[in-house]
């Protein structure tokens, strides 16, 4: 049985967290300048429709006090990362992308099981690694808020068992890990603001 997604409405007909694609495309469907995503839990979706919501908060405070607030601005010298995924856990795959053009940067192939935290977690980390193996001058924009925080704490948290089906993933996580031990010190990771930008550049598209 198909595990359940959230979707995260932040500009639609009526903004909010569904439980349905269906749902999801009543409130985007046809509407100018729709922004949605969906989640894999519930936890995560709620997480990022507060964050969206409580940045909004902040630069209509500053409007409204007449400061000269301005929308952040993308940081176009930048590698976007995503993942996709089929199942989760499920096969996994993630890329990089240029954030103005979506040319690809890199592209890892799919990973027989793992879940989708993981593959942002490694999709960050990869992007981290070229950057800093070619000495480039470019950040990394992530719309995952939890492999942030991995990446952050250098430790994930997740329930995926290690055993003969997710090897393969286990070992990528754990030289990413190994590696932002090493490298305390790297470039810099941004959250990807949806709700304002639209959908990642390096988006799959997968609802």
């Amino acid at each position: 049985m198909a595990k359940s997604k959230y979707y995260v409405v932040w500009a639609g007909r009526k903004p909010g967290i569904y439980t349905t694609w269906a749902d999801c495309q009543k409130q985007t469907t046809g509407f100018s300048g729709a922004r949605f995503k969906s989640f894999e839990s519930k936890a995560e979706a709620e997480a990022a429709y507060a964050g969206e919501a409580a940045e909004r908060a902040v630069t209509s405070a500053a409007r409204g006090g007449g400061a000269a607030a301005s929308k952040e601005e993308i940081v176009t010298n930048s590698i976007s990362v995503d993942v996709g995924s089929k199942g989760n856990p499920g096969i996994v795959e993630y890329k990089g992308v240029d954030t103005v053009t979506g040319a690809i940067v890199f592209e890892h192939p799919p990973i027989a099981k793992g879940t989708n935290n993981l593959g942002e977690f490694l999709a960050i980390v990869h992007a981290l690694r070229l950057i800093h193996e070619q000495g480039l001058d470019k950040i990394v924009y992530s719309d995952s808020q939890t492999a942030m925080l991995w990446v952050k704490n250098r430790a994930v948290n997740t329930n995926l068992a290690r055993d003969a089906s997710t090897l393969e993933i286990w070992t990528l996580v754990d030289e990413a890990l190994d590696w932002l031990k090493l490298h305390p010190v790297h470039a810099q990771v941004r959250k990807w603001n949806t709700a304002v930008w639209g959908e990642i550049k390096a988006d799959y598209g997968r609802k």
